[in-house]
């Protein structure tokens, strides 16, 4: 053995003791306020969590969400059932409004219900407004039919006017003033009336 063996072999080994008591110093792990930290971060969590799952299930219950829809919207295979009463605040666009079979579909505007129709290319073609004081259409042509929709009991565009009923009653005071000629088959009076 050589000399150098013998004075590494002789010294106590001071590493390996270094090893065990830094192992004791320094325990591994988390301890102390760490430890405490983390612990209330989880809870911190946990508590968040549970918070957004209740205010989830609450907003799932009150909006009333299910399968079918959320609330008075349903929808169907033909499109989406509204039932109820329903506010609107922006303009509405539908192919086709329709009410059930026992109530009325009921309008109602604090100013006026506009109905608007539009070509392919998104240009006004026709226009219905029912307000306070008048109901106005604007469009090439205006009819009303009798209720089986067969015939024209009136009609209007720019160049005539054409009642359909079989007969006209004229109630006003004044009768009917014509500013040119009148072309009919039959005038007469209302019985025990005379004929001016």
């Amino acid at each position: 053995m050589t000399q150098e063996q013998y004075i590494l072999a002789a010294q106590p080994n001071t590493l390996s003791q270094r090893v065990h008591q830094g192992a004791q110093a320094y325990p591994v792990g988390i301890y102390g306020w760490r430890k405490r930290c983390l612990y209330f971060f989880i809870l911190l969590l946990l508590v968040t969590m549970i918070v957004n799952l209740a205010l989830t299930i609450w907003i799932l219950k009150v909006m009333n969400f299910t399968v079918d829809g959320m609330g008075n919207l349903r929808v169907t295979k033909e499109g989406i059932r509204l039932e109820g009463v329903s506010e609107f605040l922006l303009p509405l666009y539908v192919k086709e409004i329709e009410s059930r079979r026992d109530n009325p579909l009921i309008l109602q505007s604090d100013r006026n219900v506009t109905v608007n129709a539009r070509n392919n290319l998104g240009q006004l073609t026709g226009q219905l407004t029912v307000g306070s004081e008048m109901v106005e259409a604007q469009c090439q042509r205006f009819e009303v039919r009798s209720p089986d929709g067969e015939r024209v009991l009136f009609s209007a565009d720019e160049k005539e006017i054409s009642i359909g009923t079989e007969k006209l009653r004229v109630t006003g005071n004044e009768g009917v003033v014509f500013g040119h000629s009148v072309e009919t088959s039959h005038i007469r009076a209302e019985p025990f009336q005379d004929l001016k």
